[in-house]
């Protein structure tokens, strides 16, 4: 084994002293060869070095002291407090063992990595390679630093020839909005491209994500993000699988099935679009949106929500269910609206074209439809046709329902009205018309009473005390009284000089049964089935 050891790395020619010569003779013989081959030594130290053809060997540009050692036919460099540049970068330790025939480097203590006037790697140990240019830098404490953001973990390995660095250790990220966390990373110092996997978390004084995989760009601002996410703010939370935000605006995009959750609402859809700033929504695929302070459930295939103004917009195969006292009212439309008083927490639902609406105990249809959860007040316009226990018929121009604890209290008809109750006994249909009419209910939506006022037309069949029908009543007048009993006349009281007839049975010509406009459409009434899209 032969070593020199030089004090002034640029300075070969200062010798400070010679190991393994034991007498005088030696030592002269020693110096006679060895200052034959200084000026060769000094070439090869003060000189950048040379490896294979197309290969540069590091340079040694400073050091406090110096010893080349050959053993084994391997040449290497120990140096002391030393700086190397390879390709424009310079490396720094205060031990560094260099093996010339490799063109690696051994580095300890203080090590540092200064690549251009952007990228710094600190740590305790190094590894250089210096023909592929890859070094791997740790540490208790390794940081790499790029102008605005750093990077803390234990080990790092940087490609300085295609400038990105990665780890597999739990890192950290810091810039000037965000502290980003992983298990392990990938960070492209050109394109100032962050990929981040393995319990990714990330804060800013406005959100905290958390997901499996993030790819994040620190110049555009935008998270790609893979796997089960998180977004919390202030303002709520979302939760999806896949998706983009943008850190500096707020906004994101899923394209797989998303919820944002807040105090007021739920959006959920099979992709979703959101304002962070505003917290307006936008859903395609499977919409719902769930109003929390009312139980009010909006579906369909495309949705709206306007967070500040409480709006919602929500078509195609679009329906409402509102739960009050275990029981649910569906409402189906072309186009559904829902308006939100967040003064008093109540909300107005419109639904436009081809409307449909569901409950247990009564149906209808109509061309469009409001409804105050507050009140508890149903109106439907443009031919609107109502159902009830199969028994009950009620058309008009407009109609108005009034439900009292999610059951119909009182229905007003204004406009062509027309009221048709089974009669289950004679099996036969009792018939009100009237411009105006008012059907007030009892327990269980049972028709109570009916009162017509203007252009008054009825027929009903009688029933004596033995329950036989006696006849049919045809009547005429401006106002009219009616009230029921088991879906039966049990009463009628006319104002206003009534026109009217009782025919005996056998009397009973078939258009004496049937005022003008009649249609009993039973046939037509809404179920859970196709008509409202709930199965």
């Amino acid at each position: 084994m032969n070593k020199k050891i030089y004090s002034n790395a640029c300075n070969p020619f200062k010798l400070l002293r010679v190991m393994f010569i034991k007498d005088n003779m030696y030592k002269l013989a020693f110096l006679v060869f060895l200052l034959s081959s200084l000026s060769a030594v000094a070439q090869r130290v003060s000189a950048p070095a040379q490896s294979a053809p197309g290969e540069d060997l590091v340079e040694i540009i400073k050091s406090d002291e110096l010893e080349i050692i050959n053993e084994n036919g391997v040449d290497s460099r120990r140096v002391i407090n030393g700086i190397f540049k390879h390709k424009g970068a310079f490396l720094h330790s205060n031990l560094a063992i260099q093996n010339i025939n490799t063109n690696v480097i051994e580095a300890y203590g203080n090590v540092k990595i200064v690549q251009g006037d952007t990228v710094t790697v600190t740590g305790d140990t190094l590894f250089y390679y210096g023909n592929t240019r890859m070094a791997i830098v740790s540490g208790r404490k390794t940081v790499l630093k790029d102008q605005k953001r750093t990077l803390t973990t234990r080990k790092i390995e940087y490609d300085m020839a295609a400038g990105i660095a990665n780890y597999r250790q739990p890192g950290r990220t810091v810039d000037e909005e965000n502290i980003l966390t992983s298990q392990e990373g990938f960070y492209n110092t050109a394109t100032k491209e962050f990929t981040y996997y393995k319990k990714v978390k990330l804060v800013n004084k406005k959100y905290t994500l958390t997901t499996d995989t993030l790819l994040y760009n620190s110049l555009t601002k935008w998270s790609d993000f893979f796997g089960k996410t998180k977004i919390v703010n202030k303002d709520g939370t979302v939760l999806g699988t896949k998706g983009r935000y943008n850190t500096e605006t707020t906004q994101s995009s899923f394209s797989t099935r998303t919820t944002v959750d807040n105090e007021t609402y739920t959006l959920t859809a099979d992709s979703l679009a959101v304002d962070g700033k505003t917290n307006n929504g936008q859903g395609k695929g499977n919409v719902v949106i769930v109003a929390k302070k009312d139980n009010t459930v909006l579906n369909g295939d495309e949705g709206y929500y306007w967070k500040d103004a409480g709006f919602s917009k929500i078509f195609g195969h679009a329906y409402v269910r509102n739960v009050v006292s275990n029981d649910t009212l569906f409402i189906r439309a072309d186009t559904l609206y829902s308006y939100e008083n967040q003064r008093d927490s109540t909300r107005k639902l419109v639904g436009n074209k081809n409307v449909f609406i569901y409950k247990s105990d009564f149906q209808g249809k109509c061309d469009s439809i409001t409804y105050n959860t507050a009140d508890s007040v149903i109106r439907f316009f443009q031919k609107p046709i109502l159902w009830s226990n199969d028994y009950y018929q009620m058309e008009a121009d407009t109609i108005t329902a009034f439900l009292v604890n999610n059951e119909i209290n009182r229905m007003l008809l204004r406009g062509k009205a027309f009221v048709i109750t089974e009669d289950t006994l004679v099996k036969q249909y009792n018939q009100v018309k009237g411009r105006t009419i008012n059907a007030y209910f009892e327990a269980k939506n049972a028709l109570k009473q009916v009162l017509v006022d203007g252009n008054g037309e009825s027929v009903y069949y009688a029933i004596d005390d033995k329950q036989k029908m006696i006849g049919l009543n045809r009547v005429i007048c401006g106002k009219m009284n009616l009230q029921f009993e088991e879906n039966q006349v049990r009463r009628i009281a006319f104002i206003g000089k009534p026109d009217g007839q009782l025919i005996p049975p056998t009397k009973i010509k078939p258009q004496e049964r049937q005022l003008d406009g009649f249609n009993w459409r039973i046939g037509d009434k809404p179920t859970r089935g196709k008509t409202m899209w709930l199965e």
